[in-house]
C-alpha cells in the first residue's frame, strides 16, 4: 500500500499518523514545503520517501512531484494530510490522479463552506444557527436586525477561529466591513447562548464509527484567540444525543475512512427556534483529525492509541485497539499576557504525576492552545476541576 502523506511535519506531532502507517509496512511518501533537515528525526523516519517543494501552493510543481513518486513506487492508495488548510490540496490530487478512497476536489469544496455545512446539518435533522452570506453593510445590518445583536462573522471558507468576530451592535458591523477582506465571502449568523461539544472520531470504509469521543469547550476558541483568554479543553465520552447526532451527520459527506470533528453548541439557554437549555446544535464539520493536542488526550482519556486505530483503519478497515471512555483528560493553557496566582514550580510540586504533559507552544497555535500548556489526568470531575482552577487562578490586583 502507499500513502502520499501531505506536509507531514506540521504540527510536529503529526508525524505520527505517518510512522504508525510505515510500522505495519505502508510505504508512506512525503511532501512539503520544508527541506529534509528542518522536518525533524521523527518525521524523517516515519516516511518511506520526502520530496520538498518551493511551495505548496504551486499546484504544477506538486503534481509533478506526486507524478515522480507514482513512477517510482507505482499507484497511489491513500491522499492525506490530517490538516485542514490543504483539505482541498488532497482532494485535488485525489481527483487529478484517479484516486477514490477520498472525497475528491468538487465533494471536499462543499465539506469546506460552513454554509453548506448548515445544509447537511438540517438533512440531518439538527437545528443551526440562523445564518446569510451578506453581499452587502446593508444586508448584513439587515439581518443582524431581524435575529437581534449580537451576530457572529466568520470566513465561509476558513481555518480554526480565524477572522472570526462577534458584533455587538451597528458600529461594530460597519467597522468590520471596513477592515474586511473584499475578497473573502464571510457568514454572518446568530450568536448561540452556548458552550462547544464535539464528535470527533474515525470512520471505516462504510462510514461506521470505529472510535468515538469528545471534547468540551467551555471558553470558546473565539473569545480565546480575541479576547486573549486562557484555554480550557476536556476529554469526555461522546453523550447520546451527540453519538446519534453525529452518526447521522456521517451519512451526509464522504467520511469512508476518516478521521473526523464535528462541532456542537451545547445550549446555555432557551433559544427560540434551537431548543432549550441543554439541547445540541450544529456548528461546524471538520474532515480530519482534531487540531492540537486533541489526539494526545484521546489517546490518554482512553488507554488506546488513535494514530494506530487510523492506521488500521486504512489497511484493515477495523479497530483493534480499546475504545471505551478510561479516564478525565484537560488541556489547560495559560497566555503570557495574563498574571496568574501561581508558579510553574508550584503547580509541578502540588500537581506532581497528574501532570501528563507540559509544553511550550509554537506561537502559530499560542492563541487556540495557550503560550504554555498542561495535559492533566483525573479520577473524578471534582479533581478535574480543582486542577484548572489550581492553574488559572489569577493573581489579585492591588
Amino acid at each position: 500500500m502507499n500513502v502520499l502523506f501531505v506536509s507531514p511535519h506540521f504540527p510536529t506531532h503529526f508525524y505520527q499518523f505517518c510512522a504508525r502507517l510505515k510500522e505495519r509496512g505502508v510505504t508512506v511518501l512525503g511532501i512539503g514545503d520544508c527541506p529534509w533537515d528542518g522536518i525533524g528525526i521523527h518525521c524523517q523516519n516515519a516516511l518511506s520517501d520526502y520530496r520538498a517543494v518551493p511551495s505548496l501552493q504551486d499546484y504544477e510543481t506538486v503534481y509533478r512531484t506526486v507524478a515522480e513518486f507514482i513512477f517510482h513506487y507505482g499507484r497511489i492508495d491513500f491522499v492525506e494530510s490530517q490538516n485542514e488548510y490543504w483539505l482541498e490540496l488532497d482532494a485535488r490530487l485525489r481527483t487529478d490522479f484517479h484516486i477514490t478512497t477520498g472525497p475528491g476536489l468538487e465533494t471536499m469544496r462543499a465539506m469546506n463552506r460552513k454554509s453548506r455545512m448548515k445544509e447537511a446539518y438540517r438533512r440531518a435533522g439538527i437545528p443551526t444557527a440562523r445564518w446569510t452570506l451578506p453581499a452587502s453593510l446593508e444586508e448584513a445590518r439587515r439581518f443582524a436586525e431581524e435575529i437581534g445583536w449580537p451576530v457572529i462573522v466568520k470566513p465561509d471558507h476558513g481555518v480554526g477561529a480565524a477572522s472570526t468576530y462577534r458584533l455587538s451592535g451597528p458600529e461594530d458591523l460597519e467597522a468590520f466591513w471596513q477592515i474586511r477582506d473584499p475578497s473573502v465571502t464571510f457568514i454572518e449568523e446568530e450568536c448561540v447562548p452556548g458552550h462547544v461539544e464535539t464528535f470527533d472520531g474515525i470512520t471505516d470504509s462504510h462510514r461506521n464509527v470505529l472510535f468515538a469521543a469528545s471534547q468540551c469547550l467551555p471558553v470558546s476558541l473565539m473569545d480565546a484567540v480575541n479576547e486573549d483568554e486562557d484555554v480550557v479543553s476536556y476529554c469526555q465520552a461522546p453523550g447520546e444525543d451527540l453519538r446519534a447526532a453525529g452518526t447521522r451527520l456521517l451519512q451526509e459527506f464522504d467520511t469512508r475512512n476518516r478521521f473526523f470533528h464535528f462541532e456542537f453548541f451545547r445550549l446555555d439557554a432557551d433559544r427560540d427556534g434551537l431548543g432549550r437549555r441543554g439541547d445540541i446544535v450544529g456548528l461546524e464539520v471538520n474532515m480530519r483529525a482534531p487540531g492540537g493536542r486533541i489526539p494526545d488526550k484521546m489517546n490518554y482519556a482512553y488507554d488506546t492509541d488513535v494514530y494506530t486505530i487510523w492506521a488500521d483503519s486504512l489497511i484493515h478497515d477495523r479497530c483493534f485497539l480499546n475504545s471505551e471512555f478510561r479516564h478525565y483528560i484537560t488541556h489547560v493553557g495559560r497566555k503570557d499576557s495574563i498574571r496568574y496566582a501561581r508558579g510553574l514550580e508550584e503547580i509541578r510540586a502540588r500537581l506532581g504525576g497528574r501532570i501528563i504533559q507540559e509544553m511550550d507552544v509554537d506561537p502559530a497555535l499560542a492563541g487556540e492552545m495557550g503560550n504554555h500548556a498542561y495535559l492533566l489526568r483525573a479520577d473524578t470531575l471534582e479533581e478535574r476541576d480543582a486542577q484548572v482552577q489550581l492553574i488559572l487562578e489569577r493573581e489579585e490586583r492591588a
